[in-house]
């Protein structure tokens, strides 16, 4: 028996494969443009997902007071007045105790600092004062050889801050009209859509905004387990502005990883300056080890069940949106990683032979 290739077979196969790749090729070139599109429109195209975001945390308490009979604009209007009201006490529930307590703060960061000058003063480093001095004028001198850079840095960090405050103003009137109008939204899609597409679109949307649903609760499950666990650990070692900081971790959860880094940066600083070093590892320990389960068990295991996504698809989603948009792709990693598994699920229903059809074959006629 011969076992050379069969040319007919041969051209076959590398017909299939030049036609596979060059689909594959098409669909990674519109990828890019539409990459590329979404890029330009940015400006818009963010304060309308963080508007998105806020109407699913928002939607289930507009949702009963339309149910109870309430107009759509007053139950939106009342929702969106209750969701700022909130916003604004929980920023004054972290800014008040923090500012009574001020002047202890700033007393507690100079006596830390004159703790570890006499640290280093003494073993093993026995680093002089001379030394120290000498230390901190080159630093001032480096500095101020940096201004130009530095007043960059502070005019690039304003413009950051007033982007951020357009697009959460932005946000918040999207959110307003969505919570109004939104169930006016997928059959004023499926009117302006043609054939099939007025069909498969508006379901595949429907489900998108579950998901999104799931998403938003999930982080706020894990926001409100990091407070509670960081919070109790804070309190044990007697950490001052124990409910702030608490606020402060659940309100960062909706950040990854830089939340929780300046949550707890925060929580360290505080613990330093008003308990003294021992305390600030001890503190620094607890926001690690609660960092670490909730990276590595919490957040995969409430992701995984809110979103219908493996616990290992929500890292690895995480990490690549980390690595290719920074703090902006790791919010939204997750919930794009769930809304293409929701494409995907559809596409499978969609071509999925039905249960009990026969499946045609050829086998028959091949002598």
């Amino acid at each position: 028996m011969s076992d050379t290739l069969s040319p007919r077979k041969t051209r076959a196969a590398l017909r299939v494969s030049a036609r596979v790749s060059g689909e594959l090729l098409l669909v990674l070139a519109m990828a890019v443009v539409a990459v590329w599109a979404l890029g330009r429109m940015w400006s818009v195209v963010w304060p309308l997902v963080v508007g998105l975001l806020l109407t699913t945390l928002t939607w289930p308490l507009a949702r009963y007071l339309r149910r109870l009979g309430w107009p759509p604009a007053l139950a939106a209007s009342v929702v969106t007045v209750g969701f700022l009201v909130v916003a604004l006490g929980v920023v004054a529930l972290i800014a008040v105790p923090v500012a009574s307590q001020s002047g202890e703060l700033a007393d507690g960061v100079v006596g830390g600092i004159q703790k570890v000058r006499e640290w280093a003063s003494g073993p093993p480093l026995n680093i002089s004062d001379d030394q120290i001095t000498g230390a901190f004028d080159s630093a001032t001198a480096r500095i101020q050889d940096s201004l130009g850079s530095m007043v960059t840095t502070v005019v690039t960090g304003v413009s950051t801050v007033v982007n951020g405050v357009v697009t959460a103003v932005l946000a918040v009137f999207l959110m307003f009209f969505m919570l109004k109008d939104g169930p006016k939204f997928l059959p004023w899609l499926a009117r302006q859509l043609p054939g099939r597409f007025a069909t498969d679109v508006p379901v595949v949307a429907e489900r998108g905004w579950e998901t999104l649903g799931g998403f938003v609760r999930s982080q706020a499950y894990v926001g409100l387990l990091d407070a509670v666990l960081i919070g109790l650990g804070l309190w044990i070692v007697g950490v001052p502005l124990v409910l702030p900081l608490a606020v402060l971790t659940f309100v960062s959860a909706f950040v990854p990883i830089v939340g929780a880094l300046f949550a707890g940066f925060v929580a360290v600083l505080i613990a330093l300056v008003s308990n003294g070093p021992t305390d600030a590892l001890i503190v620094l320990a607890i926001i690690v080890l609660v960092q670490q389960l909730e990276g590595n068990v919490f957040q995969p295991m409430i992701q995984s069940r809110g979103l219908g996504l493996h616990a290992a698809v929500v890292l690895l989603a995480v990490t690549l949106g980390g690595s290719l948009a920074g703090i902006v792709g790791s919010l939204l990693a997750v919930p794009a990683a769930a809304l293409a598994a929701v494409v995907w699920n559809y596409l499978r229903e969609q071509l999925s032979e039905p249960v009990g059809e026969p499946e045609t074959s050829d086998a028959g006629s091949v002598a």
